[in-house]
């Protein structure tokens, strides 16, 4: 990826609103070491850590541009960060936690349909929701300083998967808070959405969204692989070229698979944007490069 624009959004933060950026670092300092808990209840799983958030921040960064950033005020950039860095906080909820949490999902009937699922496939179905009561939860330990901006960094972060970013009432595109500022939703969660989801390349390292504890020792090593044969990703003007590198024809069919997935997400989030807000999200094809 290109490192154009890298810190565009933390720069602007900190030249419009000092004491927004300084709530923000803090949130990020204070929940570093949380983020890693997930490698306890996942110890075989695709990157959810720091690591994983920045790579998001970085990707927003790089789709915004530094045109576009000039035309989201502070608490926008500061909903975008802290939805950046929070969105996958649900995979590393404590157990004490989840019983409490699996109270206030929606899981009833899900639940029904498969009465054996364990806590990891719980977490990892509803992480999305869980991020979501997570923030909520400990909104003072996060600095978070309104219920509107509390809202707001929660939808971004549900946002990331399933939800309807259609939804005006879910992701109001002109959500008001207190100092008169607004915030447009359905720009941050389609970012967020869809940078979330061009965080493929190998130093992600391990699989992707699967049940890795029931997979065969080859469906491992497959899945490992293909994962492994994504180099890198770039973001172009008119869309995004993945570098990939394997001699595997097997290896490679899954690498266009995970093209297209990457497509469908780009084509609902430009949609998003260019139907419910005043941006632009010129991209649109997702191509492999072999090297």
């Amino acid at each position: 990826m290109q490192h154009d624009h890298d810190f565009l959004l933390e720069k602007r933060l900190r030249t419009l609103e000092p004491d927004l950026h300084c709530r923000y670092t803090s949130a990020i300092f204070a929940m570093q070491h949380t983020l890693s808990h997930y490698q306890q209840r996942f110890q075989e799983f695709t990157d959810h850590s720091l690591l994983h958030s920045m790579s998001v921040v970085n990707y927003c960064n790089a789709l915004i541009g530094p045109e576009q950033v000039e035309m989201l005020n502070a608490d926008e950039i500061y909903v975008l960060l802290m939805g950046c860095y929070l969105h996958d906080i649900g995979m590393s909820v404590s157990e004490k936690d989840l019983e409490c949490f699996k109270q206030k999902l929606d899981c009833a009937s899900y639940l029904a349909k498969h009465p054996d699922a364990s806590s990891e496939t719980l977490v990892r179905e509803y992480h999305h929701e869980l991020s979501a009561l997570f923030i909520r939860k400990y909104a003072a330990l996060l600095e978070i300083q309104t219920e509107e901006h509390l809202f707001c960094i929660a939808q971004i972060a549900r946002g990331h998967r399933r939800t309807d970013l259609f939804d005006p009432v879910e992701f109001p595109a002109a959500y008001p808070l207190p100092n008169g500022n607004t915030v447009c939703l359905p720009y941050l969660g389609a970012l967020v959405r869809l940078a979330d989801e061009m965080d493929v390349a190998a130093d992600r390292h391990l699989q992707p969204l699967y049940d890795i504890e029931r997979l065969k020792i080859e469906q491992k090593i497959y899945f490992s692989r293909l994962i492994e044969a994504v180099l890198r990703m770039h973001i172009q003007p008119e869309g995004f070229t993945m570098d990939v590198k394997t001699d595997d024809e097997k290896i490679y069919e899954g690498l266009l698979s995970v093209r297209e997935k990457i497509q469908e997400t780009l084509d609902l989030c430009k949609a998003v944007i260019m139907e419910r807000t005043a941006y632009q999200l010129p991209q649109a094809w997702v191509k492999l490069r072999r090297i």
